[in-house]
């Protein structure tokens, strides 16, 4: 497993950084005090990636309404490694639009263009991409960033602490990495039919459903890891992927019930002139 532990402490402390969370997070660490310890570690600003995921979601809305055969989801680089080496022939299926990660960062080079980007990951697939992703300075997975927090006595403090996302805040693609978060958030049900969508969480199922597709699934929306993000080798070990999701519902639950400013909101006119579709890290 690669270090970045060395590169991140260098970056906050030469530079402004901003902090891409993804909604897995919960897994590890708990809101709102999760927020506050970054800050207190030294990042800038922090993020979380669902507004992101809610310009995905529009790319995928304006494909599935014009495309024909199979078109497979690629947020997740563990599938895209999977299908370049063993299934090469379907690798014109994946599509081509940007992951929340990559999205997300898009945005914050618009917004903070003076900050570097951090992304902490759940897994090492993650780190794969963002290190060819030139929007995205740096990346450290959530048990080198327990290991930092550890060190620099960053502790869960003892009191609660409301400090919430800077910015682009949004809430129901928080599911984003659960098994079929994608199609459950892309408001797909009037394009295309529910028997029409195939979801598939776990690579040894996603290979054996390569081998022989079935025609007339229209899109794949499939995770490299069993239960999806919340799956991943760097989150929570001592919880079962079922308690892990429930982990992210009621952290749903529990947004959905915030109060936010209409600056922190996540609108679409943030992300204006920003292109979330064409040429992928993986092209």
């Amino acid at each position: 497993m690669k270090n970045n532990i060395p590169k991140m402490e260098r970056l906050l402390k030469k530079e402004k950084c901003v902090a891409l969370v993804a909604p897995s997070f919960v897994t590890d660490f708990t809101y709102p005090s999760f927020v506050w310890r970054l800050k207190k570690f030294g990042f800038d600003k922090v993020v979380e990636l669902t507004f992101g995921a809610k310009m995905v979601n529009m790319e995928y809305h304006k494909l599935l309404k014009k495309s024909k055969g199979l078109v497979i989801s690629s947020p997740c680089p563990g599938v895209v490694s999977t299908i370049t080496n063993k299934f090469p022939e379907l690798k014109n299926k994946l599509v081509k639009i940007d992951s929340p990660v990559v999205a997300m960062a898009k945005i914050c080079k618009k917004h903070f263009p003076k900050h570097k980007t951090i992304f902490l990951s759940p897994c090492d697939f993650k780190k794969i991409e963002a290190e060819s992703c030139k929007y995205i300075d740096g990346i450290i997975d959530y048990d080198q960033l327990k290991e930092l927090f550890g060190k620099y006595k960053i502790r869960k403090p003892l009191f609660r602490k409301k400090i919430k996302f800077d910015k682009f805040y949004n809430d129901y693609t928080k599911i984003f990495p659960l098994s079929g978060g994608l199609a459950k958030t892309a408001h797909i049900k009037k394009i295309i039919r529910k028997d029409e969508i195939k979801i598939i969480d776990g690579i040894n199922e996603v290979v054996e459903f390569l081998k022989n597709p079935d025609p007339k699934i229209k899109l794949l929306d499939c995770l490299f890891c069993v239960g999806g993000c919340i799956g991943g080798p760097h989150t929570n070990k001592k919880l079962s992927v079922k308690q892990k999701h429930n982990k992210v519902m009621q952290y749903l639950r529990k947004a959905r019930k915030e109060d936010i400013p209409e600056n922190r909101k996540g609108l679409v006119s943030k992300a204006k002139g920003i292109k979330f579709s064409g040429k992928c890290w993986f092209n």
